[in-house]
């Protein structure tokens, strides 16, 4: 079974694994455009992200508190298999239902923010390592009402960083992109 969640999920994991497959490691150190992030580490957050938010989905406890560093051996493969099982936790109808016990927030929020991850993030890497990069058009219009409805709370946080402005004709990623501190200019 899948929900739409898991369907958007599946979609940003199309386009961000073959990103995070085709990383070299020449470019690990390199910088990113999310500011305290290199590629390495960026890389290390995202398999954070991957794997707590499947207990997330079951509505089980997940664990921020240590970002272990996991690119060493098959990274690549270990980031799609992860990933894979992020789609599938998210396909289970009851992933949706309720609020996060470990989160305080509507199960739907919840998913919306490893979707949120995943997108944005693989831009990131793909920006960082000089590939090429788009989003999946129905991911980006679930997450602009969220990105702006979070984004004062996510700053707070320093989830974001300050929101940037961009040009009347921006398109709907570079909107996105923008409400989250980054400036695309993806066109």
């Amino acid at each position: 079974m899948a929900t739409q969640m898991s369907d958007l999920l599946a979609a940003a994991a199309e386009r961000t694994i073959p990103v995070v497959r085709a990383i070299r490691d020449d470019q690990l150190s390199e910088p990113t455009p999310c500011a305290d992030f290199g590629v390495r580490d960026l890389i290390n957050h995202l398999f954070l992200v991957v794997v707590n938010f499947q207990a997330l989905a079951a509505q089980k406890p997940a664990d921020f508190s240590n970002t272990p560093d996991e690119v060493h051996g098959d990274w690549r493969g270990r980031f799609a298999a992860e990933t894979g099982r992020l789609v599938e936790a998210w396909s289970h109808p009851e992933s949706l239902e309720g609020v996060s016990a470990g989160m305080g927030l509507p199960q739907e929020t919840v998913g919306q923010m490893a979707l949120l991850d995943l997108t944005v993030h693989g831009w990131d890497l793909a920006r960082a390592t000089g590939q090429p990069y788009t989003p999946d058009p129905a991911a980006v219009a679930t997450l602009h009402p969220m990105a702006e409805r979070m984004g004062p709370q996510a700053r707070s946080m320093g989830v974001f960083g300050a929101p940037v402005e961009v040009a009347a004709d921006a398109d709907d990623f570079d909107r996105l992109l923008a409400v989250t501190g980054r400036r695309g200019d993806t066109r």
